[in-house]
């Protein structure tokens, strides 16, 4: 059976994709920061939930002991916002520095803790999801400081890693997930989650090596730098 790894996964989009992908078939070891969530509801014997903090070390360490065999999909969906700062002034040092602490280091530290068991003959896949805010070319209005940073950050690493990752059959999709309504992206959103998470789910499925590091939207337009 298929194995993925998902954080952030006790609700809004990483929610959705433990539920999508158990529904296919896959073996999901599911990460939760504080609390179960949407995982308490969810019966399913391969559904395996942990506790996990992608700011620290030695929860990761204990998470990855947990996993079982190779990964074959890690979905790197773990995430905060910052604030919506509207204007330099308001910028808060210690939380800008904990927002790229989070949606920054959090993902390299898991491919970093994973990638013994993500090397083989057959491709992994890892997702980053990112946002269409961690453009530069797109930032049109500013503020969001040290979220844009954060995702624009979290693209770069990702494109460096590829370079080295590739020689081990690894490969890697930067998804922008759309404004969703989720607790995150409110109501007033107008992508639903069934809509992103299913267009980002059959871009996956076709994903190949020879698109490692591509940002992508999730209903398949390409975005830029």
């Amino acid at each position: 059976m298929r194995v993925a790894v998902i954080t952030g996964a006790n609700r809004g989009i990483g929610n959705y994709w433990v539920v999508q992908l158990l529904e296919r078939g896959w073996v999901v070891y599911a990460g939760y920061k504080e609390n179960l969530g949407g995982l308490e509801i969810i019966e399913n014997e391969n559904l395996i939930a942990l506790q996990l903090d992608v700011t620290s070390a030695e929860s990761i360490g204990k998470f990855v002991e947990s996993v079982d065999g190779n990964v074959d999909l890690l979905i790197n969906n773990a995430g905060v916002p910052d604030g919506r700062w509207r204007s330099l002034t308001e910028i808060d040092d210690d939380w800008a520095l904990e927002v790229l602490n989070i949606n920054s280091l959090g993902p390299v530290r898991m491919v970093k803790a994973l990638y013994p068991k993500m090397v083989g003959l057959d491709l992994t896949k890892i997702v980053m999801i990112s946002s269409l805010m961690g453009s530069i070319d797109d930032c049109h209005m500013g503020k969001s400081y040290a979220y844009r940073a954060s995702k624009t950050a979290l693209n770069m690493f990702t494109v460096a890693m590829k370079k080295e990752c590739i020689e081990d059959n690894i490969s890697f999709i930067i998804f922008h997930p759309g404004w969703v309504k989720t607790r995150m992206g409110g109501d007033r959103a107008p992508v639903e989650i069934e809509d992103s998470v299913g267009g980002m789910m059959q871009i996956l499925e076709n994903h190949t090596i020879e698109d490692s590091g591509v940002f992508i939207q999730y209903d398949g337009q390409k975005i830029k730098w």
